[in-house]
């Protein structure tokens, strides 16, 4: 089966959620900036601020060479946002003129009223009511919650009034804390974590007292176990109307992944094969699509090749 194609389709690319050396950091967007078929690039510390100061140096520089392949790049926020200095920081981006942000905190929602910008998937959009309201405040494309149903998904695009973005690959994002598990899991306290989630680079993988795989854990952040692969549901996503697709970045070939995406929204290529590519390509984890067909989020939902 290959998809229905779309010109128009945007690839995007999240926000890196995990804690990266700065220079592996840094040297990911440059191969993402001359490699990868991607559209859309979003940058910026979402989890943790603590681990922002680290890469920071580099931001100019990685966005210049992306803004110079031809990448639109966005500038992401906190997902939970718990001092004063953090605030700051976000009021400082939210100022800042003539760049696109993406809002995954309702307060930097509120700051971005009257100017364009994204909603990130962080703040919930569940119904028609609420992507209009953000819409009218100034939402030019909005980032749908993962947990959303196909069924629930049509009908926002029904009603939308701006882009849409759904995510199609990586571990989903599920909630986010102010109690750090990474640290507490190596007996540390936040404030002296010694940045253990440095050593889980897609996120430490938790098992039930049954030894059952369960979730996973990035530093604040609870993660899905599985790694959502939506390749086989482009086409009917396609179809309703959904414009923009994410993939979040992991320490695989994404490069690689970013490609199999491309070829199959482009129509050159099958879904099918797409899949059994990306999963001899993409060992982060089992594959799920649960949620979007209305099941547990960590289910595989239909035969798949």
């Amino acid at each position: 089966m290959t998809a229905q194609s779309s010109p128009s389709a945007k690839l995007t690319l999240g926000p890196i959620l995990f804690n990266w050396p700065a220079e592996t950091w840094r040297d990911f967007y440059f191969r993402i900036a001359d490699e990868a078929p991607v559209d859309i690039v979003y940058l910026g510390e979402v989890v943790c601020s603590k681990r922002a100061p680290f890469f920071e140096p580099y931001l100019p520089e990685v966005a210049e060479r992306l803004h110079g392949a031809g990448k639109e790049v966005v500038w992401s926020t906190l997902a939970l946002i718990v001092s004063e200095r953090e605030m700051d920081a976000v009021r400082a981006l939210a100022a800042a003129p003539d760049i696109l942000v993406e809002a995954n905190d309702i307060s930097c929602v509120a700051l971005l009223a009257g100017r364009p910008h994204v909603v990130g998937p962080f703040v919930n959009v569940y119904n028609e009511a609420t992507m209009t309201c953000l819409v009218e405040r100034g939402a030019a494309r909005v980032v749908l919650s993962n947990e959303l149903s196909a069924r629930a998904l049509a009908a926002l695009a029904k009603a939308a009034g701006a882009e849409l973005e759904v995510q199609v690959f990586g571990r989903l994002p599920l909630a986010i804390s102010v109690r750090c598990y990474h640290a507490r899991a190596h007996n540390l306290h936040k404030d002296g974590c010694q940045y253990v989630c440095a050593d889980d680079p897609d996120g430490m993988a938790l098992e039930t007292l049954d030894g059952e795989a369960f979730l996973a854990v990035n530093g604040t952040q609870t993660m899905s176990y599985t790694c959502c692969n939506l390749v086989l549901e482009l086409d009917r996503l396609l179809k309703m109307g959904i414009g923009c697709f994410r993939l979040w970045p992991h320490s695989t070939d994404m490069v690689a992944v970013t490609r199999i995406f491309r070829g199959v929204l482009d129509g050159r290529d099958d879904a099918a094969a797409a899949w059994a590519r990306l999963a001899r390509l993409a060992n982060v984890a089992p594959f799920a699509n649960g949620f979007y067909h209305g099941q547990e989020g960590a289910k595989l939902v239909g035969a798949q090749p």
